[in-house]
Formats: structure tokens, C-alpha cells, sequence
């Protein structure tokens, strides 16, 4: 728990940065696969373009409701305050539980991983898969290979900037943050108006199911996952009930526009079908997409830019995740380390370290992708019940000053609830095994949950 000697974190973040966060925490390897499971589930492109559509809406939803509750409660941690002022100690528990265990963490492997084996085009050994070393923990061995080294030293260099202060972090995050934007940008740009290929294939597919359209949105709305990213970081927002809400708005809107872009591109560059196809050929989208557009050439300097794109989402999960364990282990939630504030940095040092330990374990166990896929659910889910605590903090303190109210209330942040709730539901009649799987990677924070508590109450 803190004292009054613990030294707190610093405010030193504008809305900028704050959008930053968000732009980079949203647009990662997602957007650079997940596009094709929409196409299996939507045949249709120009559906397939109002799925994304539809996501981005319920995602700014999401974002002004969240402005709201960040502006009302500025403090670290972002759903899991909402959901410890709304509904008590376990259900924030388990959001922050799922976070540790692969919201963040799993993000931030396959992410390192992903750039490991996009460096491999430039430098084969980098994306080397071939094992130099085993450690034999029982169920769970963990593999050494140079690819899985690359990624570790992604995650260390980061981890180790983000430590020393927002400062060099911040630099580092928006300089990688603007990498990114530009490219995408310029990508397309370039693709639109000079690019080999056709609007036509936007007339061509198959008709949608209801219930296809349903599962494509869980995939859109796991790549618009991290629109949130800014309220992690609230109580190191100068003035956070103007600039949080901001910062949300201002990222949010511009990964939407981004998304519906290259996705048209995307379908530009060839027809639904041969999207979807791409689900077993195992070739790179954004390099297919490319080579169809420009050539060879221009596919290897995409490449690079897709390092640059996913390091920025690797750093802004490494910056925002801790805030997360930062915040359980003030509450007696988490180990007490990870509640101290370095005394030089101002920052959560123990909780970038823990994160990035479990990272690492999960990047040479090998079993991250399958755990990332499962806990889909559970991102969708704490989405939904953040933004019912909007309700529940309207009604329980009616009379509390907001520096920002949720546009559109009650229908917008409802409707985010409404469709997140068929999504879910959709996801459990259509895939009750990886849906059931993620419950049970929720359920087991209890026991530790349990754990936590008796250490805290000790004397």
C-alpha cells in the first residue's frame, strides 16, 4: 500500500501524447491480419468496409464513455478504477488480472515477435525459429531461438526507456508514433492514386449472415482494442479532465480513419475472395497487398515500416500496461512492489519489470498466440462492463462535478454495451470453446485474487 512518502507519478503528458498512446496501443499486428478473418466471416466488401465502420462508431463510443470516467476518476489504471468504483474489488481485479496475464502481455510478445520475423527480411537470422536452447519447465518449455532473442531484446530496450521517466519515453513513443502515421499515410496515398488496382472489387463477393456479421465484429473490434490506451495514463495527463477526454477523442477518430483506408485499400488491391484466401497460404497481407500495388521493391520497404509500426505498439503497451498493476497493487491487489514510484524516474519501475518478465516467458513459451485468440472474449467483455459503470457512477453519484460528460449518453455508450453483448453471446453460440476457455483464464485470477488479499492483510 502507499504512504505518504511514496513518491507519485509525474504529470507530464499533453493530449498529443496522450493520442499518441492511443494510435500506436490500437494500430499493430491486427490490422495487418485480422482484415482477412473479417473477409472469411463477410464476404461481401463493401459489408466488410461497414464492419469496420461499425467498430470504429462503437469504439468512440467506448472512447467517449471512458472520457468520462477518466475525467471523474483520473487516476492510473483506466478500467480497472471504473470497475472498482462500480462494481468492487473482484471485478477489477479481474480485468487487471486478465490484462497481466495476456491482455498486455500477450499483445506485447506477439507484437515482438511479429518484428522479429519482419527484421527477417533484412537479416534472416532474426526471424530464425530454430531452437538453441530449451528450458524444461513441465507443460510449459520455454524455447531459446534467435528469433525469440530479437524479441526479448525489443521488449528489454523499451522496458529499460519507459523506466527512466516519461521524458526519454515520451520522445520515443511519439517519434515512433509519427513513423508510424506517416507511413501508413503515404502507404496510402501512394496506393490509391498511382497503385495496380481496381474499385471493382468492390462489387464482387458473396452475400452475409447476420451472425457472420456479429463474429467478424469480435476480430474489428480486437484490432481497434487499445482505444482506451490514454486513460491507463490519466494521472500522468496535466489537467486530465480537458486533456484526457481529448487525447481519447483526437486518437480514436484518427485510427478510424486510418482502418477505413487501408482496408479499402485493401479490397483496391484485390477482390474479397482472395483476401480471405490468404487465411492459408500464410504470406503477409500487408506484403501481398504491395507487391499487388507497387512490386517486390516497395513490399521490402513496407517491411520496414511494419518494424517501425509495431515497435510503436510494443512501446505504448510497455508504457501503458504497468499503470494497470500499478494501480491493483496500491489497492492490495497485486504484488506490493509494483506499487512503488522510482524516486529519480517517477515511474511504476517494478511493474514495467514484472510485465516485461511475464512477457518474456510468454514469447519463448510459444503458447502466446492460442492465449491472445482466447482472451479476445475477455477484451470485448471488460469493454462492455467499463462502460456500464458510466451508468452505474451517473446514478450512485448524481451531483459530482465532470469535467466531461459522454456525448451521446444514453444512447451511445448503451448501444456499446448492446452490440458488445451480441458479439459475445454470437461468440459463444459460434466458437463456445475458445469463448469458454477465455472465461477460464478470467476465473483463475480468483484464487490469486484470494492470495493477494490475505498478503495485504497481513500485519
Amino acid at each position: 500500500m502507499l504512504t505518504d512518502t511514496t513518491p507519485a507519478l509525474h504529470r507530464r503528458l499533453g493530449p498529443y501524447d496522450g493520442a499518441a498512446i492511443v494510435v500506436s496501443n490500437v494500430i499493430g499486428s491486427g490490422i495487418f491480419f485480422l482484415p482477412i478473418i473479417v473477409a472469411l466471416n463477410v464476404p461481401d466488401p463493401r459489408l466488410m468496409l461497414a464492419a469496420w465502420l461499425v467498430g470504429g462508431i462503437l469504439a468512440f463510443a467506448g472512447a467517449v464513455s471512458y472520457a468520462e470516467l477518466a475525467a471523474l476518476r483520473p487516476r492510473a489504471g483506466g478500467e480497472y478504477v471504473y470497475l472498482r468504483e462500480a462494481f468492487g474489488p473482484i471485478a477489477a481485479f479481474l480485468t487487471g488480472w486478465t490484462s497481466f496475464v495476456a491482455g498486455f502481455t500477450g499483445a506485447i510478445a506477439v507484437n515482438s515477435l511479429a518484428v522479429a520475423d519482419y527484421l527477417g527480411r533484412f537479416i534472416p537470422a532474426a526471424a530464425d525459429r530454430t531452437p538453441l536452447l530449451t528450458i524444461p519447465i513441465p507443460a510449459i518449455p520455454l524455447i531459446v531461438s534467435r528469433q525469440t532473442i530479437v524479441a526479448l531484446a525489443l521488449v528489454v530496450g523499451l522496458s529499460f526507456i519507459h523506466i527512466r521517466g516519461l521524458g526519454p519515453g515520451r520522445i520515443v513513443q511519439n517519434m515512433l508514433a509519427g513513423g508510424k502515421v506517416l507511413g501508413l499515410v503515404i502507404f496510402i496515398a501512394l496506393g490509391l492514386s498511382i497503385g495496380h488496382g481496381d474499385f471493382g472489387h468492390l462489387s464482387q463477393g458473396a452475400s452475409a449472415s447476420p451472425g457472420g456479421f456479429l463474429l467478424a465484429l469480435i476480430p474489428v473490434m480486437f484490432a481497434y482494442s487499445g482505444w482506451n490506451a490514454a486513460a491507463y495514463v490519466a494521472e500522468e495527463i496535466r489537467d486530465p479532465g480537458r486533456n484526457v477526454p481529448k487525447a481519447l477523442g483526437l486518437g480514436t477518430v484518427a485510427v478510424i480513419v486510418i482502418y477505413l483506408l487501408l482496408n479499402l485499400l485493401y479490397l483496391y488491391a484485390m477482390p474479397g475472395g482472395d483476401l480471405a484466401g490468404l487465411i492459408s497460404g500464410g504470406a503477409r497481407l500487408i506484403d501481398v497487398v504491395a507487391e499487388r500495388l507497387f512490386g517486390f521493391v516497395t513490399a521490402t520497404l513496407i517491411a520496414l515500416f511494419t518494424i517501425i509500426s509495431l515497435a510503436a505498439s510494443v512501446s505504448a503497451m510497455v508504457l501503458a500496461g504497468p499503470r494497470v498493476y500499478y494501480a491493483m497493487a496500491r489497492d492490495g491487489l497485486f504484488f506490493p512492489a509494483a506499487a512503488r514510484v522510482h524516486a529519480r524516474y517517477r515511474t511504476p519501475a517494478i511493474a514495467i519489470v514484472a510485465q516485461g518478465l511475464w512477457s518474456g516467458v510468454l514469447i519463448l513459451s510459444g503458447t502466446l498466440s492460442q492465449l491472445a485468440s482466447y482472451t479476445g472474449f475477455a477484451v470485448v467483455l471488460f469493454a462492455a462492463v467499463a462502460v456500464m459503470a458510466l451508468f452505474v457512477l451517473r446514478a450512485r453519484h448524481p451531483n459530482e462535478p465532470r469535467p466531461f460528460r459522454a456525448w451521446g449518453y444514453p444512447v451511445a455508450p448503451a448501444l456499446f454495451i448492446v452490440v458488445s453483448g451480441a458479439m459475445l453471446v454470437n461468440a459463444i453460440w459460434r466458437e463456445p470453446r475458445d469463448s469458454l476457455f477465455g472465461v477460464f483464464v478470467i476465473a483463475i485470477g480468483l484464487p490469486l485474487m484470494i492470495w493477494f488479499r490475505r498478503g495485504s492483510a497481513r500485519p
